[in-house]
C-alpha cells in the first residue's frame, strides 16, 4: 500500500495554462546579441580603467626613480663640495702667505714679515673658528685625559699635582669634538 501511495505522489499534477515552462516562463529571455554587446562594453570600460591604473603605476615608478637619482646626486654633491665654503674662507690666508713670501724675497724688514705672519695666523684662526674649530690650550688647567695627551711629567712645588705646566702642541676641537689632543707636560709632586 505504501508503494502505491508513493507512486501517486510522483505522478505529475496538471499545470495551469501559461505556466508550462515553470515560474520563470513569464520573464523575457534576454537577447543574446544585446547581452553580448553589453558585456563587450563593460569589458572595454574595465580595460580602460586597467590601462589608466597601469599608466599611474608607471608614472609613480618613474617619479620614484627620479627622486632616488636626485637624492643620490645630492649626496654625491654634498660629499664632493662639503668643504667649498671652508676652502673659500682659507683662500685669503693663502693669498696673505704668498704676499709674505714676495716681501721676504725683496729683503723686507724682519719686523714687517713678523707682523705679516701674525696677521696671517689671525686670519687663519678666525677662518677655523668660523667653521667650529677651537684650539685647546690648557696651560695652568687640571690634566684631562679626554682632551690632553701627557708627554712627560715634571716635579713641581709651585702648582698642584696633575696640572698642565706647559703645552708643547695645542689641541683642537671641531664643534666640541676632539680632533687632536693637546700635547702637554704635567706636574707631579716634587
Amino acid at each position: 500500500m505504501r508503494e502505491k501511495q508513493n507512486l501517486e505522489d510522483t505522478v505529475e499534477q496538471p499545470v495551469p495554462d501559461g505556466m508550462e515552462d515553470g515560474p520563470d516562463a513569464t520573464q523575457e529571455t534576454p537577447d543574446p546579441e544585446a547581452e553580448l554587446s553589453r558585456l563587450k562594453e563593460e569589458l572595454t570600460e574595465a580595460q580602460a580603467k586597467v590601462d589608466e591604473y597601469w599608466q599611474r603605476v608607471l608614472r609613480a615608478q618613474a617619479e620614484q626613480d627620479n627622486t632616488r637619482k636626485r637624492a643620490e646626486r645630492d649626496v654625491q654633491n654634498a660629499h664632493k663640495y662639503a668643504l667649498e665654503k671652508f676652502v673659500g674662507d682659507l683662500l685669503p690666508v693663502v693669498d696673505s702667505l704668498e704676499m709674505g713670501l714676495v716681501a721676504a724675497a725683496e729683503n723686507a724688514d724682519a719686523d714687517k714679515i713678523r707682523e705679516g705672519i701674525e696677521l696671517t695666523l689671525k686670519m687663519f684662526l678666525d677662518a677655523l673658528k668660523k667653521h667650529g674649530v677651537e684650539p685647546v690650550d690648557p696651560t695652568g688647567e687640571a690634566f684631562d685625559p679626554q682632551l690632553h695627551q701627557a708627554m712627560s711629567m715634571q716635579p713641581s712645588t709651585e702648582v698642584p699635582p696633575n696640572t698642565v705646566t706647559a703645552v708643547m702642541q695645542k689641541g683642537y676641537l671641531l664643534n666640541d669634538r676632539l680632533v687632536r689632543p693637546a700635547m702637554v707636560m704635567v706636574s707631579k709632586e716634587g
